[in-house]
């Protein structure tokens, strides 16, 4: 065991994952859309959140044309634009569970 005992790798999804950890009073990291979808239903409590060391930022980039031929690299490029537009980061910012944020933009666009 790389980590000791004490820990358990699940190896299903985050909403199993999750359900596990609670039957078993165990602590868990997991996304907050998970968290904020399920927390009514469980016993666990959050510990912590907020902190940048738990931050999880996604990214978008256009598929390489030269390695993968047939591929609609303007429209990819027009969808990465969108994205990183003020008004997908705005929805982006604004998308939320029970009135909470679930995202953060990615900065100034």
């Amino acid at each position: 065991m790389p980590y000791g005992k004490w820990y358990i790798e699940y190896g299903h999804g985050m909403g199993k994952t999750l359900g596990f950890a609670d039957e078993m009073n165990a602590y868990v990291l997991l996304d907050r859309g998970t968290w904020l979808a399920r927390r009514d239903q469980l016993r666990l409590v959050q510990l912590l959140a907020g902190d940048g060391l738990l931050d999880n930022p996604y990214h978008i980039i256009s598929i390489n044309p030269d390695k993968h031929p047939g591929v609609n690299t303007q429209a990819a490029q027009r969808f990465i634009e969108w994205m990183t537009s003020k008004r997908g980061q705005d929805i982006i910012k604004n998308f939320t569970i029970d009135g909470e944020q679930l995202f953060t933009p990615a900065g100034n666009p």
